[in-house]
């Protein structure tokens, strides 16, 4: 089974509920305004539909509402990755308050109601009373036709579709502006052409302030180094002799004073390190040249530098950063403005679109027919003896995401009818039948475990009520059914009985849900046939109608 338990707090006139499920096919029934709905209601909240204040219960703070699944095993990647709790149950609640504002929390980690939506997806598959009218829907019907043929290509042919797309509006706005693109490219030529000039290296600035400003003081710097050589190597006055006769005094007075050792021995260093000294000025005077060409030549380049700097508003440093950026643009440009290369992207693009939307065509061409045939057998059940189902496939006036398909629903609801659009159909009975049909049809298509059904038994009766009932009944053996009905033929073929009430109690009206069996049935059933008087001859027909379903289901249960 899947839905295992629904526990209500204050919901819409419902104070208080705690409700098991069972599997198989269980009924739901009561007085018209009892509120049948409600727990439907509370479950699409629960499964993520839009939160409303009016749900919460005249004189309460807020509603909460939580909802136990056996949890499918192909949901377990999708909780992990979310960050929820993975194991054999789930349990998802939401509660709303008076502002409207709703929480959410799927296995007691917060969630979001799209998350709940999505968890939803694989747990429940609401019938209403006017599914109908979806399947006046376009994308209703493609879905329905793709589900039932185990097509899994659509997001590939809406992906091909978007770049097919894509690749028709870049060659539609290279052809409007190609004038445009051709100025934007020439002024970019233009720059870039000017700025190559000086083809500046991207840590060329700095070197070359160096060596300019180096140049620029040549003459104080060469003054500088003989000055110095001056002061050290004067052959009288300078430092070098006098810290050699000072080192020279020191040493011989050394037999006399050992202290003047360390002190000799640190002169002895110190003239080292001035010859060294001395030696580098004369290889620096050697070589040092004023060289005014090349000085010429460094304030020739510093000047090109700062005037395409200012010309562009821009630093000296961010001259060759911006060359890139004009050259990486005029690429795109190229690119843009070559339709050749364009026209090329969009027919490839149109033929792989057109490649896969061929073959979703002849998927669904393939598939329409057992649809047609398979939803038309369950109309002959159903009391549409004769009827007809198709699906009509046509070329769309121009593709689309969905493929190159119109796919149309059509219904001939006797043998002499033609099949027309199912919107046509006038009788609320045969739209309420047809769509039940395509609802049996078609239920087994989804991974959902639980089937609910809202009075989609709605202008049936008769034979055809008995036989919804043994429908409703087959889906249970397979797969957890809820049904919101009015027919007694219907109710007496569930596994479960479930009776919603009102009571006008003190505090208000409120409304109950509990099983019904045995006697309690009886009389549910009976009331179903004949209203709130109960008589001896509607309690034996209802008791007949639970035997024979009684015995049906023990016949399917023998092996």
């Amino acid at each position: 089974m899947a839905l295992k338990s629904i526990t209500l707090r204050d919901f819409v006139i419902v104070h208080q509920l705690d409700l098991e499920l069972s599997p198989g096919f269980t009924a739901l029934t009561g007085e018209t305004g009892a509120g049948k709905s409600i727990l439907i209601d509370a479950l699409q909240l629960a499964l993520g539909e839009r939160a409303d204040s009016a749900v919460v219960r005249e004189g309460a703070q807020r509603t909460d509402v939580c909802a136990e699944f056996d949890c499918p095993a192909l949901l377990h990647p999708w909780l992990q990755e979310a960050g929820f709790t993975a194991d054999e149950h789930l349990l998802l609640r939401r509660t709303v308050d008076l502002q409207g504002k709703s929480r959410a929390w799927i296995n007691g980690v917060p969630a979001t109601a799209t998350q709940l939506r999505t968890v939803g997806e694989h747990l429940l598959d609401i019938h209403g009373q006017h599914a109908w009218q979806s399947l006046t829907r376009p994308d209703a019907v493609r879905g329905l036709l793709d589900a039932y043929a185990g097509i899994a290509m659509q997001n590939e042919v809406a992906s091909h579709w978007a770049q097919w797309r894509a690749a028709q509006k870049a060659l539609t706005q290279a052809r409007s502006a190609q004038d445009h693109l051709q100025r934007d490219r020439e002024r970019l030529q233009w720059q870039i052409a000017e700025v190559e000039k000086l083809a500046p290296g991207d840590d060329e600035w700095e070197e070359l302030n160096a060596q300019h400003t180096r140049l620029t003081h040549a003459q104080s710097l060469l003054d500088a180094a003989q000055e110095a050589l001056n002061l050290l190597d004067a052959e009288e006055t300078g430092a070098l002799p006098c810290l050699s006769r000072a080192q020279e005094q020191l040493q011989a007075q050394e037999h006399l004073e050992p202290a003047f050792k360390n002190l000799s021995d640190a002169l002895i260093s110190s003239v080292a390190h001035a010859e060294e000294v001395v030696r580098s000025l004369h290889a620096y005077l050697r070589h040092a040249d004023l060289d005014p060409q090349s000085l010429s030549a460094l304030d020739t380049r510093v000047a090109l530098w700062l005037t395409l700097a200012r010309r562009y508003k821009r630093t000296p440093v961010e001259l060759p950063h911006l060359l890139q950026s004009w050259k990486n643009e005029l690429q795109v440009l190229n690119t843009a403005a070559d339709l050749d290369s364009l026209e090329a992207t969009e027919k490839k693009a149109a033929d792989t679109f057109n490649r896969a939307a061929r073959k979703l065509s002849q998927a669904r061409a393939q598939a329409a027919p057992r649809l047609s045939q398979a939803i038309t057998d369950a109309m002959q059940v159903l009391g549409m003896q004769g009827g007809r189902f198709q699906v009509a496939l046509a070329p769309s006036a121009n593709p689309a995401a969905h493929g190159l398909d119109e796919v149309t629903f059509l219904i001939a609801a006797h043998p002499d009818a033609t099949p027309k659009p199912i919107g046509k159909i006038a009788s609320g009975g045969e739209l309420s039948r047809i769509s039940l049909a395509i609802a049996v049809t078609t239920s087994a298509l989804g991974t959902a475990s639980t089937l609910i059904f809202d009075e989609v038994d709605s202008g049936v009766g008769g034979a055809v009520a008995d036989a919804v009932g043994r429908l409703m009944r087959q889906l249970g053996q397979d797969r957890q059914v809820l049904a919101v009905t009015h027919l007694p033929q219907v109710a007496s073929q569930a596994h479960q009985h479930l009776v919603v009430s009102k009571d006008h109690g003190g505090a208000g009206t409120s409304s109950t849900v509990k099983v019904v069996q045995g006697e309690q049935r009886v009389t549910e059933v009976a009331r179903m046939l004949g209203g709130q008087r109960l008589s001896q001859t509607t309690l034996a027909h209802a008791r007949e109608m639970l035997g024979t379903a009684h015995a049906a289901l023990q016949g399917e249960q023998q092996p």
